[in-house]
């Protein structure tokens, strides 16, 4: 598609992803304003147990914290925004805040990925090699691995905002673009513009799925050694104590995993736009909702910390 003569490199971007929504902005506004708050709130409160309980002071709760931090700031990107704009006739973001938007939504999110990989390397060796748990992941390792995923996510965003600066996007009569989506992803973004994109595409699935290969590749052999090393434990008990341990983080691989795959390596069609709302709210609403939740319920230290915490606060009451 070519550019026209308005076609700039910084339009005003106009995200129309509820403008036509069956359900009213004002209910639109209460669920995702309650989404938001039980996400601060839930991982939070989960950061403050891992905090102040010594119990939880192991790598695995290290790095669960690390994760708690990365989910607030995934909600917070994006869903404030999406509140202004549910309530607001003119859901419009600058092209400067449109990529300062999408650098720090990405970050957040490759580490993300990241974190939830070094994770499973944290379970392979504490169900593996137990009596080398703590020798093995201690806090310097935990901190380095943390640092690690930082610093890759921030340099796989920088190449996708840097491949986004030159290109394109025509707009209407005033100037606008219009993008059926509620915050500036990647996809809708290519979609809009006017310009060349398959160098960007080529760095999706190129840089991009190789970024993803890797930590797939690295859960899926943890999980097949942790598997392997489970069948040979002797006692049912102890087969039941080392799936317990590993049930939440394998919940949040598949949910997180999954609606990346389908958002953004799926081969790009305009018919896809309605289902990649749904998978990008799953991803950058519902998955940091759930993360405190599915590893508080399931985990019964975390749960016990938590009872320590009101039974206290009612004592000093």
């Amino acid at each position: 598609m070519g550019c026209t003569p308005n076609a700039s490199h910084s339009p005003v971007f106009l995200l129309l992803g509820f403008s036509k929504a069956r359900v009213s902005p004002g209910l639109l506004f209460f669920l995702f304003l309650a989404i938001y708050l039980v996400t601060i709130i839930g991982n939070m409160t989960l950061m403050l147990l891992i905090s102040r309980d010594s119990r939880l002071h192991s790598p695995m709760y290290y790095l669960l914290r690390g994760l708690s931090m990365i989910d607030m700031g995934l909600s917070t990107v994006t869903l404030p925004q999406l509140l202004a704009h549910l309530v607001s006739n003119y859901p419009a973001i600058s092209a400067a805040r449109c990529l300062a938007q999408f650098f720090f939504f990405y970050a957040f999110g490759v580490t993300d990925t990241l974190v939830i990989s070094v994770m499973a390397l944290d379970r392979y060796v504490a169900i593996c090699n137990p009596l080398h748990y703590h020798s093995v992941m201690n806090r310097q390792l935990c901190a380095f691995l943390l640092a690690l995923s930082w610093v890759v996510s921030i340099v796989h965003t920088m190449l996708h905002v840097g491949l986004l600066l030159p290109l394109y996007w025509a707009g209407d009569a005033e100037g606008n673009v219009k993008l059926p989506h509620f915050f500036c992803d990647h996809r809708p973004l290519l979609r809009a513009s006017c310009s060349d994109i398959r160098s960007n595409e080529l760095a999706i699935f190129l840089e991009g799925g190789f970024l993803m290969l890797g930590p797939c590749a690295l859960i899926v052999l943890s999980y097949a050694r942790i598997g392997a090393t489970i069948l040979r434990l002797p006692s049912a008990a102890g087969r039941h104590h080392a799936v317990s341990t590993c049930g939440s983080h394998l919940t949040m691989v598949g949910f997180l995993y999954g609606t990346i795959i389908w958002v953004y390596f799926q081969p790009p069609s305009q018919n896809s736009q309605e289902k990649d709302m749904v998978a990008a709210v799953m991803y950058t609403a519902i998955t940091p909702l759930a993360n405190p939740f599915v590893y508080s319920l399931r985990n019964k230290d975390v749960k016990s910390a938590l009872h320590r915490l009101l039974g206290r606060g009612r004592a000093d009451f």
